[in-house]
């Protein structure tokens, strides 16, 4: 036998591998923990992007969007070595070397003319995904201002980079970028997810903006980074209660569906950086049987999802048939677990008012101008239908509701807390509106 061939005749010889030993034909549907927000050099982060998707590869996040504004990571671009020290301080490029090794890292110039190469999303996704556990997605924030606000999108899973429409109006903007993504995602043949950043950052969306901009299905329940109020304040008011002011809006008056919840961090700091905006505080999980964009963005528009910033859900389970929502938490040591199903019932009292100031006028900022921010609604919007204790619950509907969604509340902090006094949640989405816009039967003839 030629030497070549005893060379070749293990190969030759071994079992073949079947097709489904790597990829199973018929998985099932499990939980994938992802994050649809963060930053890197690419725009106003500090760290290179592989260096950021490997810390969250190591944290057992499974997809990964990073958003840089108004930008793609496409192309040849080389930056500063001072300006990068300037960002994340003077280890950051020792950090990635000692990472990645001299053979990845590219570095031109010296002193103060040295720069090294940001590397573009196509060639570092190689170096960090893995098949059936970690995935990169494409993705831009798309940082638009109107009436002298910011108004800021993600979407994820892009082809080509999308420019700032603009548009006269807050709600106009919102419009006007998201029909920009709907027909990139026409053209392009591709699931994008399009969402709408931190309401109250700058206190630039009201409840009746998100509520009127109808297009828009998704929004930011939570955001890690410190500056977004995510509380509220005396006159503005919480994410949480804004969400429920523009679904009970949406869904009384618009005949339009309810938005759904998004959990990110809007990283941009890596290298503890007191009062920063860090990663690993809220997150995505998304049930669904592949980890692909496509799967994950068609199981978030579909509800099948929650939002957290810290507690784990074993199950979440909305039968409309029962017309029952039933949640199972995991455990997690010595913490209790409140469960609030929230909702807004059939004929609620409509009242609302203006925010006003001690007097009892309308409340204006410094300047003296009017003050930005949703109106008072009665408290039987987005009011607690039902509250238990445990790591089990369930909510029967009525059919008096618009909506019910549940906040599951943990006795104990987050590990980095972004706000003063704030526990860990997670919230799910809105059910039982979907009979409302079912189509009557046909009748036979």
């Amino acid at each position: 036998m030629p030497a070549r061939l005893m060379l070749l005749l293990p190969i030759l010889l071994a079992p073949l591998a079947r097709a489904d030993d790597a990829v199973p034909n018929n998985p099932a549907p499990r939980w994938w923990k992802g994050n649809l927000h963060t930053h890197s050099l690419w725009s106003d982060g500090d760290d290179f992007p592989e260096m950021i998707a490997e810390r969250y590869r190591v944290r057992h996040y499974n997809f990964l969007a990073l958003t840089d504004h108004n930008v793609l990571s496409q192309g040849i671009r080389w930056m500063k070595v001072a300006d990068v020290a300037k960002r994340g301080g003077d280890g950051v490029l020792t950090k990635y070397r000692d990472r990645f090794g001299p053979n990845w890292v590219e570095v031109r110039g010296d002193g103060a003319t040295e720069e090294v190469r940001l590397k573009p999303f196509d060639e570092y996704r190689s170096l960090v995904e893995e098949r059936g556990t970690f995935l990169m997605i494409p993705a831009e924030e798309i940082s638009d201002r109107a009436e002298g606000v910011p108004v800021h999108m993600n979407a994820s899973n892009l082809r080509d980079v999308v420019e700032p429409l603009g548009g006269a109006t807050v709600r106009e903007t919102i419009e006007n970028n998201l029909r920009q993504v709907e027909e990139q995602a026409k053209t392009a043949g591709r699931e994008i997810l399009t969402h709408l950043n931190h309401p109250n950052f700058g206190w630039a969306i009201t409840a009746e903006d998100i509520a009127h901009a109808v297009t828009e299905r998704f929004f930011e329940v939570y955001n890690g980074h410190p500056g977004v109020n995510q509380p509220g304040d005396e006159n503005r008011p919480s994410i949480d209660r804004l969400w429920d002011i523009a679904n009970t809006i949406r869904l009384a008056h618009l005949d339009a569906p309810p938005l759904y919840g998004i959990a990110t961090d809007d990283s941009h700091h890596y290298h503890d950086k007191e009062n920063g905006s860090r990663p690993f505080r809220g997150w995505q999980m998304v049930r669904a049987t592949h980890l692909t964009p496509e799967h994950i963005i068609r199981a978030i528009k579909a509800g099948d999802s929650y939002a957290t910033s810290g507690v784990t859900l074993a199950e979440v389970k909305y039968d409309p048939a029962a017309r029952t929502l039933e949640l199972a938490i995991e455990p997690d040591g010595d913490a209790t677990f409140t469960v609030e199903f929230i909702g807004t019932l059939r004929g609620y009292d409509e009242t609302n008012s203006p925010a006003l100031d001690a007097d009892g006028k309308p409340a204006t900022d410094r300047s003296g101008k009017p003050l930005r921010t949703s109106r008072k609604y009665s408290g039987e919007v987005g009011q607690v239908l039902a509250k238990s204790q445990g790591l089990a619950a369930k909510y029967t509907l009525t059919g008096k509701e618009l909506y019910v969604r549940a906040v599951v509340t943990s006795s104990k902090a987050p590990l980095d807390p972004s706000f003063s006094g704030q526990k860990q949640q997670a919230w799910t989405q809105a059910v039982g509106w979907e009979r409302q816009f079912e189509k009557p039967a046909t009748l036979p003839r």
